[in-house]
């Protein structure tokens, strides 16, 4: 009788390794997209926890303390105005990730069902991919200032000057960035709809949206992630420009590109009021590229596997 005991075991003791942390160690192996994450925070924890520290009002006017340089009391200077340019640029960093955030979400929104509904049925992908197309080539800058110009009074009257032109400015920049979001997610969801499972589930007799939200939508989530935080900087930086030209919030609900169309005239005079809110918009900018970079990476089965 053969020995039981003497036959070597060959189940791996090794426990399994979860798709969360798998994709953390993936997530934390890309030097940029950590270092991204780490600066993100760091920006987020200073507009928000920030004024709870250096609590001055940034619409304080201090017309003795104009256009002084950095000191103890005001770290970033003054402006103009005597107004503190730290609190502006805490200020002006909540209004800008506001309208970032909830401009992304409304883009991958309307992405996500486009995408979805293109990919998904085939008699509408036509009509949707042409209307894509038609989004595409629209001049996007142009096409922002004509809308800004045409409803920027009419939404001030009803909703007050700085809750109107937020509405507007996030309106504007969400229905003008889904395009890209919807193009990825429709060619995940054609890849996705031919799987064995999905077959399965038409089979069945599953009803369409069912599908979509059981099988297809947790598969291609991926992409959407991706998009998303890619989304942020591209608001961001369109809202910057949109105040910059003069077009944006008005000069008493600071953003960072209003500060920098503020700070442009008085550049040989003061110029840490550009340097600022500058590097705030770059280092947020780069920091969420190098983001959405490592969650693409962490995301990608491919390197899962690996």
């Amino acid at each position: 009788m053969t020995d039981v005991a003497a036959i070597p075991s060959t189940v791996s003791t090794t426990p399994p390794r979860s798709l969360m942390a798998a994709t953390w160690r993936q997530f934390r192996a890309h030097r940029g997209g950590f270092a991204g994450l780490i600066v993100f925070v760091a920006i987020l924890l200073i507009v928000f926890i920030g004024p709870l520290i250096h609590s001055v009002d940034p619409n304080k006017i201090d017309i003795r303390a104009k256009n002084q340089g950095p000191s103890l009391l005001h770290p970033f200077g003054t402006d103009n105005l005597g107004h503190d340019m730290l609190a502006q640029v805490m200020a002006g960093g909540r209004i800008s990730l506001a309208v970032g955030i909830t401009a992304m979400l409304l883009a991958l929104f309307l992405g996500t069902l486009v995408g979805v509904t293109s990919g998904y049925f085939r008699r509408l992908d036509g009509p949707l991919m042409r209307l894509t197309d038609l989004f595409l080539a629209l001049p996007l800058l142009p096409l922002l200032l004509v809308i800004i110009m045409l409803f920027r009074d009419t939404l001030r009257s009803y909703f007050g000057p700085e809750t109107g032109i937020f509405i507007l400015i996030v309106f504007v920049i969400g229905v003008t960035s889904w395009m890209h979001t919807a193009r990825i997610v429709r060619g995940d969801v054609l890849a996705v709809k031919r799987l064995e499972f999905v077959m399965a589930a038409k089979s069945s007799g599953m009803r369409e949206y069912r599908i979509i939200l059981k099988h297809i939508l947790p598969n291609v989530m991926s992409s959407i992630m991706v998009s998303a935080t890619l989304g942020i900087a591209s608001a961001i930086i369109t809202e910057s420009a949109l105040s910059f030209l003069g077009l944006g919030f008005p000069s008493d609900f600071p953003t960072w590109g209003r500060l920098l169309f503020d700070g442009a005239s008085f550049l040989q005079i003061t110029p840490s009021r550009v340097l600022w809110p500058g590097l705030a918009i770059s280092l947020t900018v780069l920091s969420v590229n190098y983001l959405g970079d490592a969650v693409r990476d962490a995301l990608d089965p491919r390197m899962l596997k690996s």
